[in-house]
């Protein structure tokens, strides 16, 4: 099989494979379809410099040399401006700059000096630069994104830039002849590249179009996990991460300690102003909340308009005194509607993780009573948990 033939079958794979992208494009939320469609463009551009190596063999050399290799770096500039999509990137103009220039040196290096050896530096380091940038887009994101999509799609790129390198070197090492043509079998490298080079095509293609539905998971996954006004953890995820540091500090690795606040008057506020301003002031106080906590700490609504705040690593007087000081903060903190301004506060229970808990349900519902109690001593204020004290001759005989 000669390198024509080679490239001819992996063009005709590649389009299928892009075929395959473009009818679950629609299936797909609107802030990924570009991503998609310059992935599915970057496909379908590689798939067409495949063909021009293929059949080509027609037009002139230089005409047939600067397509295909255009074709096939403009297509990897379409596979970076894909994942800058894909990252939340602005377009920059040197994505498609790099291309460019690429393939204007192929078209002087194959018809005013034609010299195989100077094409094959030149396009590598086309090839080279915007992998580099691919692979670098997919390890920062991996940061906060650790899909297995995402890894073996870095690996892809990794290993193509990888072949990109070994195969100047190769080509270098032979001393080749200035009109050295790569769509022959005139040397075995040549078999070699269009087979790796329909990783990212078709392996690549599969893996993006997972990373994707990974994205769309996780997105699923925080909006049923976000409370839809505030933006902060609801109910349910207030229990998993509850769960979650309860075991660490049953442990024995931290301390966990669980404030219980809510609004005071809140139903007036309501019945005031009306339930715009009323959630307006819930986003107030949510806002203040979250800037005044650590960055360890839990903020979260737990319904209506009370807020649970998981403490790590304070002792019970450390946790009152913080939520103490965001009482203050609070307080002093005016809340400005369209109504006029008015002072928010709330009320707290405070309750830590004591030996014999069971649960992480154990503390909140401790914490729950002491709100309970803050409420019954005038609001305002933040209270801590008290046993319950037993009255001497209460039993009945």
């Amino acid at each position: 099989m000669d390198a024509g033939t080679v490239f001819a079958t992996v063009s005709v794979t590649m389009l299928v494979n892009g075929l395959a992208l473009g009818l679950i494009y629609r299936d797909l939320p609107s802030e990924l379809r570009p991503s998609a469609v310059y992935w599915l463009v970057g496909t379908l551009l590689i798939a067409l410099g495949c063909t021009g190596f293929a059949f080509g063999g027609p037009l002139p050399r230089p005409l047939m040399l600067t397509m295909a290799n255009g074709f096939f770096i403009f297509g990897l500039a379409g596979y970076l401006r894909s994942l800058q999509e894909f990252h939340g990137e602005r377009p920059q103009a040197y994505v498609f700059a790099v291309p460019v220039i690429t393939t204007a040196c192929v078209l002087v290096f194959s018809s005013v000096y034609p010299h195989f050896g100077i094409r094959l530096v030149v396009v590598s380091l086309g090839w080279s630069w915007l992998m580099i940038e691919c692979i670098r887009l997919l390890v920062l994101g991996a940061r906060e994104d650790r899909s297995l999509s995402r890894k073996m799609l870095a690996a892809l790129f990794i290993v193509l830039f990888a072949y990109s390198v070994v195969r100047l070197l190769i080509y270098l090492s032979q001393n080749l002849r200035p009109d050295f043509a790569v769509e022959t079998g005139a040397n075995w490298i040549n078999l070699a590249s269009p087979i790796v080079m329909t990783l990212l095509p078709i392996v690549g293609t599969t893996t993006f179009s997972l990373m994707c539905s990974d994205q769309l998971r996780r997105k699923l996954e925080r909006t049923a996990s976000t409370d839809f006004l505030t933006g902060l953890p609801n109910r349910r995820a207030l229990v998993e991460y509850g769960e979650e540091m309860f075991a660490r500090t049953r442990a024995g690795r931290s301390v966990l300690a669980v404030a219980v606040l809510d609004v005071d008057h809140f139903k007036v506020v309501n019945d005031t102003y009306g339930h715009d301003t009323g959630d307006l002031a819930l986003v107030h106080l949510a806002r203040l909340l979250r800037a005044e906590t650590r960055k360890v700490d839990v903020v979260a609504r737990s319904g209506g308009e009370e807020f649970v705040i998981l403490i790590e690593g304070l002792d019970e007087p450390e946790t009152v005194a913080a939520v103490e000081r965001l009482r203050l903060v609070v307080e002093d903190s005016a809340f400005n509607p369209a109504a006029g301004s008015m002072t928010i506060t709330f009320s707290a229970g405070v309750s830590i993780y004591r030996a014999g808990d069971a649960s992480f349900d154990d503390i909140l519902r401790r914490a729950d009573n002491a709100l309970y109690r803050a409420k019954m001593r005038g609001r305002n204020r933040v209270e801590p948990w008290q046993a319950p004290v037993e009255r001497a001759g209460s039993i009945l005989h």
